[in-house]
């Protein structure tokens, strides 16, 4: 959703993608989808309720994101076992994660280039290709 959605926008969105637009899945997905495209982890949202005065508990907050995610209003980004981004942006693109700062942000358009997948196992198919690269910070030991 574009930034500055409004809360009209939401609600209509949640009912073409079949969910019953309650309190709290308004409120985040005010939260959300009101500050453009984003990544986020259930507890940064959590957090964001938390700030915004939304009172919902951190499981609800991952039911939710967990729901948007099969309604196809947000992409589920895996970065490791422990940490999962939900990010806005639900078209195809990749990401780099910076491993110093936990920060997860897209790679810009057409930098990846995917050539030669396998073939898919029988009665299978490619669905979708996901990169993440992992990134830190330089040394400031390294010579160049």
């Amino acid at each position: 959703m574009p930034q500055g959605t409004e809360k009209t926008d939401i609600c209509s969105r949640l009912r073409e993608t079949g969910l019953r637009p309650t309190r709290q899945r308004l409120a985040l997905g005010e939260l959300l989808f009101g500050q453009g495209d984003r990544h986020v982890t259930a507890e940064m949202l959590h957090e964001d309720a938390v700030r915004n005065k939304v009172p919902v508990s951190l499981a609800t907050v991952y039911n939710t994101l967990h729901q948007f995610t099969q309604a196809g209003l947000l992409r589920e980004v895996s970065v490791d076992r422990s940490k999962t981004y939900f990010d806005t942006n639900v078209t195809s693109h990749h990401h780099f994660y910076c491993e110093h700062s936990g920060t997860l942000f897209d790679v810009p358009d057409n930098q990846i280039g995917i050539v030669g997948l396998p073939v898919a196992p029988d009665g299978m198919e490619i669905t979708r290709i996901d990169v993440v690269v992992r990134v830190t910070k330089k040394s400031t030991n390294d010579a160049t």
